[in-house]
């Protein structure tokens, strides 16, 4: 391609997500104000859509998964790509389940009357113009936007260039909700081309988006986190961890431990490192081997782990903060609590760590001194999901500290502004 060409493509991307902002900025305008139920009845019709044109996406997402195939991904990038009937239906519903939800926006979260009789209340808001730049799950493209909308803002979706027909046969449905329910189709786009250089203008759109969600591997998050101009709720990577206390029970040790492993082991929940304690390594690691050798896991260990089962695999350093994807699983011997919270304090990425234990007093201390947005106790970190938590769906699991962390649902897709009621009252 020569040069005078590649500017007219750039200078073409730039008019047309600056259109898409544009837009998007007048269909938040609507949907800020419009009321719970008409933003159920789309989130219901879509949901109907979905299952209406299932053939359909099942169609385009064959196109894509052909795509990847070519692109040489990995089985994990594969299985995160594939769509079948049972994930459009969990879609679907998900949707549905979205729509049940209290309404996120015009809560009074907090109100309080002065000493000079002003009264204020602290009420939710949407956040605006969201832009969400996510790897190639199509899934979340529903999921994002139907949290959007039910939280009142709008979105502008930028899906992995692998999903791209997915994708847009799954914000055809959503759009056919908004319709429905009389609300602008603009609340939901989707970036109309595979090119990079999108991302770039999509990152300096400062006042037209007014928060990024970058939800993908390091190269995505990484670029997000350096080049961004608009506030971000990054979604980093997923490196969890299981403990397994000297007093966990052995059966609940090997079930939720194989269940967090390799239930679904390309996503960020899945458990990638394995702490024994080492008063019961002896005792419960061979079980756990061979449960997990079973399911076809890899285990790679340290020298204490080696030398009680064979199976098991040298580890090297840069295991202890690899998020494998894959049914890997990295094997630690620690001396206690303390030597676990600090190896998940200093190799974990702040996800979701987990704790099999049968002393609640030694569960206290790991659920309060373990610096992740999700800590568990006596069950799967697989269970880090938005639905599972009960929020219909989730945007990601945001591992920052600052507005939210954990998974983003529709309330975190808020913020909140102070409306304050007087009678007259002037300012000395």
């Amino acid at each position: 391609m020569k040069n005078a060409e590649i500017i007219n493509l750039k200078t073409e991307i730039h008019e047309q997500m600056h259109a898409i902002g544009k837009r998007a900025r007048a269909a938040y305008a609507v949907m800020a104000e419009t009321h719970n139920e008409q933003k159920d009845m789309a989130l219901v019709q879509a949901a109907l859509a979905l299952r209406e044109n299932a053939h359909a996406i099942l169609a385009a997402n064959a196109q894509d998964v052909e795509f990847g195939k070519e692109k040489n991904l990995d089985e994990a990038q594969i299985d995160r790509l594939t769509l079948n009937a049972a994930r459009i239906e969990a879609m679907a519903a998900g949707l549905e389940t979205i729509a049940t939800l209290p309404d996120p926006v015009n809560k009074i979260l907090e109100e309080w009357t002065r000493p000079n009789g002003l009264t204020l209340q602290r009420v939710s808001i949407p956040l605006g113009v969201i832009g969400i730049i996510y790897e190639s799950r199509p899934n979340v493209t529903a999921d994002a936007a139907g949290l959007c909308i039910k939280s009142g803002n709008a979105v502008i979706l930028r899906g992995g260039s692998e999903s791209f027909h997915s994708s847009q046969a799954i914000v055809e449905c959503l759009h056919h909700g908004l319709k429905a329910a009389g609300l602008p189709q603009d609340a939901v786009q989707m970036v109309p081309t595979r090119d990079r250089d999108a991302v770039g203008v999509m990152l300096a759109m400062t006042g037209l988006i007014d928060v990024i969600v970058p939800r993908g591997g390091k190269s995505l998050t990484k670029r997000v986190a350096e080049e961004s101009h608009i506030p971000t709720l990054l979604h980093l990577e997923g490196n969890c961890h299981t403990y397994v206390h000297k007093d966990a029970d052995t059966k609940m040790a090997v079930d939720v431990l194989l269940n967090a492993k390799m239930r679904r082991t390309g996503i960020c929940g899945a458990t990638e490192s394995l702490l024994i304690d080492e008063a019961v390594a002896d005792r419960l690691l061979p079980s756990l081997a061979e449960t997990l050798a079973k399911a076809g896991c890899e285990m790679r260990g340290d020298e204490a782990a080696r030398t009680i089962d064979q199976r098991i695999k040298k580890a090297h350093d840069e295991d202890w903060d690899t998020e494998y994807l894959a049914p890997i699983l990295s094997i630690k011997v620690v001396a206690g609590v303390d030597e676990a919270i600090a190896h998940i304090n200093a190799h974990g990425s702040h996800h979701t760590d987990a704790i099999v234990t049968g002393d609640t007093a030694t569960a206290r201390i790991f659920l309060r001194k373990v610096d992740s947005a999700i800590v568990m106790h006596n069950t799967s970190t697989q269970f880090a999901d938005g639905g599972e938590f009960g929020f219909g769906a989730e945007i990601g699991i945001s591992t920052g500290r600052l507005h939210a962390r954990g998974p983003v649902g529709a309330e975190q897709l808020t913020t909140y502004k102070y409306v304050v009621h007087g009678d007259g009252q002037i300012r000395p």
